[in-house]
Parts: structure tokens; sequence; C-alpha cells
């Protein structure tokens, strides 16, 4: 079932997320329907609390960006899909890149955001086994981007404060449902003037 896709404004992207006790089909059922959401909307990562529930999970699958390869011509992105349960940062290491990034509860903002290259991350995955990985380049963008919603971050938080404040009224009308997006979405709760 595609779910309606929180916009910027609604408080559910401001919590810090609680975590998940146990995989559970009401659980299952949450991610399989974020995949359909995610893919309807053609993003690459979406997070609960991106469709208004407040716990730890994320889902990327970037195969979208497939024609990125690395060195020897291997797909470097290919069948990158993954589900992300709990998932604990425990080290950012590497130098900083920036990548002009977008969310698909801030529909037509995108700017640029510096964030490390490398990552490690533990996560119970689908079937609530615990993993750690490491992680480098855009699989790696896209899960901090993901983590950050988690804790209650949006990517805006990271720009420059100046851009911040020139996208101000753009961020008020998408608060407001003032957008053009092609996916079902869910107003904030109560539509006031946000201040960045």
């Amino acid at each position: 079932m595609i779910l309606p896709i929180v916009l910027y404004g609604d408080p559910v992207l401001r919590k810090v997320c609680k975590p998940v006790d146990q995989l559970n089909s009401d659980i299952k059922k949450l991610v399989e329907n974020m995949f359909e959401t995610m893919n309807t909307a053609k993003g690459v990562g979406l997070a609960a609390p991106q469709v208004g529930v407040p716990i730890r999970i994320f889902i990327i699958d970037p195969s979208q960006y497939e024609d990125e390869q690395n060195p020897d011509g291997k797909d470097l992105l290919k069948s990158f899909k993954r589900v992300f349960i709990n998932p604990v940062l425990s080290e950012e290491h590497s130098r900083e890149t920036v990548f002009n990034e977008g969310c698909l509860s801030l529909p037509g903002i995108r700017e640029d955001v510096k964030r490390k290259s490398t990552i490690t991350v533990s996560y119970c995955d689908e079937n609530f086994v615990q993993k750690t990985e490491s992680f480098e380049g855009l699989p790696a963008r896209i899960i901090l981007h993901e983590y950050d919603h988690i804790q209650g971050i949006l990517f805006t938080d990271r720009i420059n404060p100046l851009r911040k404040r020139l996208l101000q009224r753009k961020l008020n009308e998408i608060s407001k449902g003032i957008t053009d997006v092609h996916y079902k979405i869910k107003l904030p709760a109560k539509t006031k003037k946000i201040t960045v």
C-alpha cells in the first residue's frame, strides 16, 4: 500500500524515534509499504517518520543510480536494497564530501550538504538479524541522510544558515501543502508559519 509522505512542518519529522522491540507482522508490512511508497515517489531512501511512524527504521534502494561504477567496472549500487532497523552509527571517518541532496518531505528543495564519505553502522536487517557494516560513497550519504531522519534532523539543518534563511518562504509553502508533487502527501498537523 502506498502511504502518504509527511511534509516539512509536521512535528513527527522532529522527533527522535523510538527503537523497535521486535519484528512482527506490523513491522514487516510497514517495511513493505515503505518500499512501495519510496519507489512510487522515485526516492532512494525513506525513513519511518516520513510516513508518520516515529520508530527507528529506514530503507534505502539507490538502484536508480546504478550507472555509477567503481574503477574496476563493477556496478557499485546494483542490488544495494537494504532495511535498517534500530541503526546505531558507530563511526564516521574519512574526508567530508559535498553532494546536492533533496528529500521527499521537502519537495522542490535541493542543497549542497557536507557529510563524511565513510561510515560504520550497526543495525538489524529485515529478518531482525544484527549486522555491523561499513559503507562509503553514495550509499554512506543516503544512510546518513536517513539516519538523520530518525534523529529528528532534516538535511536543511546541515546547510549554511544564510542559505536556510533564503529558503524560508519555500519551507513555509511546503508546510502549507503548496507544492507540486507526483506522490501522495500528508499535510502537517498544524499549518502555521515555520521559522528556521
